[in-house]
């Protein structure tokens, strides 16, 4: 393992040891994952069509005829099932044991009504699906766990590919359960999370521009080949993405990896699920932290969205700190979010089926 100290050009990213009490917490969200199972590709403008599609025969991407079908080489199949999964288009048809990426797939409820022909958005022609999409990287259960190693090293400056890589190494050598994998699967990770984010015309390599380029999540940092974090305001990321991701964030730490605070008793019927603001903004794959937003665009865009919620959620005081206050299940809500963004609706129904 490498464990040579950060160069000077990375001086300023922060990977400090983890406490003791969180390493249990977030390695429940890192171990199901997978490194370096992208076979290289960054996901392709079409391929998340192509992947959902293509589900409709569960066994697609384990036919010898795949190529043929999908119209792609045998390691972009791989990458497409890769990249389906971990968007949380597809996942696995198994319902119990460990994660596979292997095996017959179904398509998820997510992916019918964003990428079915009928759906959302299915040639992802809107830049908030691309917003929506990322986030789907960081929501339980994780696949591409070096993604959120990434997004949650901390305050970062000026870095280059190489920098990256050291601090997810180090990063990884906090967790136990990722022991396993290979210094050279996480910079090769390293790699394939640059080239997604990379401004376009400043790729790290000559591939096919990434779609994801676009969010503008990476820019160029100070000296050449370097980049660094984006944390001004992403005017191209809606409110109710925004408050969709609070509201999946909220559904993810409530079944047990990392509880919700309450402001009443446990028994009491009247309890109302609530999120600070400073959780929203610094904690673990929390949208803060994925949508690199400062806790001041946080919280003025929380205001807007408790303005304009009709009730559903409000934004308080509370308990000393300002609390995102849920008046129905996050998961109704994360539904009602979504389905008001791209049809003007707020249906009621669950966010898996």
């Amino acid at each position: 393992m490498l464990h040579t100290s950060i160069p000077q050009t990375a001086k300023s990213m922060d990977t400090p040891h983890i406490p003791t009490s969180r390493v249990s917490l977030w390695e429940e969200w890192l171990k199901e994952g997978f490194f370096a199972r992208h076979e290289t590709f960054c996901p392709r403008y079409g391929w998340l069509k192509k992947g959902y599609d293509g589900a409709a025969d569960s066994t697609i991407f384990e036919n010898d005829d795949a190529i043929v079908k999908l119209g792609v080489g045998k390691n972009m199949v791989r990458s497409i099932r890769f990249w389906c999964m971990a968007f949380g288009i597809i996942e696995p048809e198994a319902s119990s044991g460990p994660r596979r990426l292997g095996g017959p797939v179904r398509r998820t409820h997510f992916g019918d009504c964003l990428l079915s022909d009928s759906g959302w958005d299915p040639f992802l022609e809107d830049p908030a699906s691309l917003w929506l999409l990322h986030w789907q990287l960081f929501s339980f259960p994780i696949t591409a766990s070096a993604w959120s190693l990434a997004i949650n090293l901390g305050h970062m400056g000026s870095f280059t590919l190489k920098d990256l890589g050291r601090a997810l190494v180090e990063r990884k050598d906090q967790f136990p359960a990722l022991f396993r994998y290979t210094e050279s699967s996480i910079l090769k990770d390293a790699s394939c999370f640059m080239r997604m984010y990379a401004p376009p015309g400043n790729q790290v390599s000559e591939e096919i521009e990434c779609p994801f380029t676009h969010l503008g999540l990476l820019i160029p940092g100070d000296e050449r080949q370097t980049y660094r974090f984006n944390l001004s305001p992403k005017s191209s990321l809606p409110d109710e993405i925004f408050l969709a991701a609070c509201c999946n964030y909220a559904r993810n730490v409530v079944r047990g990896e990392m509880p919700l605070s309450l402001n009443a008793e446990e028994d009491s019927p009247s309890r109302k699920m609530s999120l600070s603001l400073n959780r929203i903004s610094y904690d673990f794959n929390a949208p803060g932290v994925v949508f690199r937003l400062s806790e001041t665009e946080i919280g003025d865009r929380l205001e807007r969205i408790a303005h304009s919620s009709k009730g559903r959620v409000h934004f308080v005081e509370g308990y000393g700190s300002r609390q995102l206050q849920f008046e129905e299940s996050p998961e109704k809500l994360y539904w009602q979010a979504l389905e008001r963004y791209y049809t003007g609706k707020a249906s009621a129904r669950p966010i898996y089926s």
